[in-house]
C-alpha cells in the first residue's frame, strides 16, 4: 500500500447512516488508534480494551442515543465494520473475523475479538507527515473545526504538533469554503451575535465574532446565508458541540445534559426559548432544513446518554 492509496481508502470510509442520522464511529474508531500509535508505535487492541473509550467518544462526538446500552456498546460497529484493507480483526485463536459478526459487546468479548491495522498501514503511519495527513483528513471530512482539538485531546493526539509536522496540500480533501461567506453572513447579522448580541469591536474591526454554519461544512451545508449564524466565538463553539440549538420557530434551546456552576456559565440557561436575532432586511432566515440537520445531528437532546 502506498501513502496515496491509504489517503483514499480513509477518503472513502463507507459512512454508515442510522435512522437518518450521521454515525462517524469509523472515523473515530481510527482517530483513537491513531493516538494509540502516536503513544505506543502499535493499534493492536482487544474490542475490551477499545469498548469503553470509543463508545465514550461516539456518545460525546457524534448523535445522542436514548438507550444506554447502545450507548455503552457503541465500539462495537465500527470494530466489526472498518474496512478490512486497513484492519485485521480476529478472535483469540487467531481466526479471522468477517464483518457479518454480531454488532454487540458480549459476542466480541467473547469470542476474543482483537484488532489491528494492518502491517502496511502502521508502516506508513510512522511516517510523521503521513500520519498528520491522515489526522487532517479524517477531522475535516467528518467534524467541523470546533471539534478538532477536543477530539484530539480526547485521543491523545497533538494537534498543533501534527500541524509542525506538514501535510501536502493536494492531500487536503476538505470542501473549500466560498470566499466572501464569513462577511456576508456577519454583514447580515449587523455583526452581533445572533444569540446574544455581542458586537464588539476593536477599533473598526469586528473581534470574538464568527460566521457558523448551521449544517456543517464538512456535512455538505452550503456557504451561503440561509445557512449561516453570526455568532460570537463561545456560542458558536457550544451551537457545534451540541449545548445550544434551534427549535423551528428559531427559538434557542440549551441541552438538558448541560450544566454549569457559575454566574457566567449559567447564563448561557437563559438563553432557554429566547428568539434568535434576525438578519437584516432583505437577508434570508436560516433555512428550516437546516435547522431540521443540526437538530437531529448535533444537539445533544434531553434523555441521550453521554456517560
Amino acid at each position: 500500500m502506498a501513502r496515496d492509496e491509504l489517503m483514499s481508502a480513509l477518503s472513502g470510509l463507507r459512512r454508515a447512516q442510522i435512522g437518518g442520522r450521521r454515525a462517524p464511529h469509523k472515523p473515530l474508531l481510527v482517530l483513537w488508534l491513531l493516538g494509540r500509535f502516536a503513544e505506543s508505535g502499535s493499534t493492536a487492541v482487544t474490542y475490551d480494551e477499545a469498548e469503553e473509550p470509543v463508545s465514550q467518544l461516539i456518545n460525546d462526538f457524534g448523535p445522542v442515543v436514548t438507550s444506554p446500552t447502545r450507548a455503552r456498546e457503541r465500539a462495537a460497529m465500527p470494530f466489526v465494520h472498518l474496512e478490512r484493507e486497513l484492519w485485521d480483526l480476529r478472535d483469540r485463536d487467531s481466526n479471522a473475523i468477517g464483518p457479518d459478526v454480531s454488532e454487540r459487546g458480549s459476542p466480541l468479548r467473547a469470542r476474543g475479538a482483537h484488532g489491528r491495522l494492518r502491517p502496511e498501514v502502521e508502516k506508513l503511519l510512522a511516517e510523521p507527515s503521513t500520519l498528520a495527513a491522515v489526522v487532517r483528513l479524517l477531522l475535516e471530512q467528518h467534524f467541523t473545526p470546533a471539534l478538532e482539538a477536543p477530539i484530539c485531546d480526547a485521543v491523545g493526539l497533538d494537534l498543533s504538533g501534527l500541524d509542525e509536522a506538514g501535510y501536502g496540500s493536494a492531500e487536503r480533501k476538505r470542501r473549500k469554503r466560498r470566499a466572501g461567506f464569513a462577511e456576508e453572513v456577519l454583514h447580515a447579522y449587523a455583526y452581533a451575535c445572533a444569540f446574544c448580541g455581542f458586537d464588539g469591536a476593536l477599533g473598526r474591526n469586528p473581534v470574538g465574532l464568527e460566521a457558523a454554519h448551521v449544517r456543517w461544512h464538512s456535512q455538505d451545508g452550503p456557504d451561503e446565508v440561509h445557512n449561516g449564524l453570526a455568532l460570537c466565538s463561545l456560542h458558536h463553539t457550544l451551537f457545534d458541540v451540541g449545548v445550544l440549538g434551534l427549535l423551528p420557530d428559531l427559538r434557542i434551546q440549551v441541552s438538558q445534559l448541560y450544566v454549569a456552576r457559575s454566574q457566567s456559565g449559567q447564563a448561557i440557561d437563559a438563553l432557554h426559548g429566547q428568539p434568535v436575532g434576525h438578519p437584516r432586511p432583505g437577508r434570508p432566515t436560516i433555512d428550516p432544513t437546516f435547522v431540521l440537520w443540526h437538530g437531529q445531528q448535533v444537539f445533544k437532546r434531553p434523555g441521550a446518554q453521554v456517560a
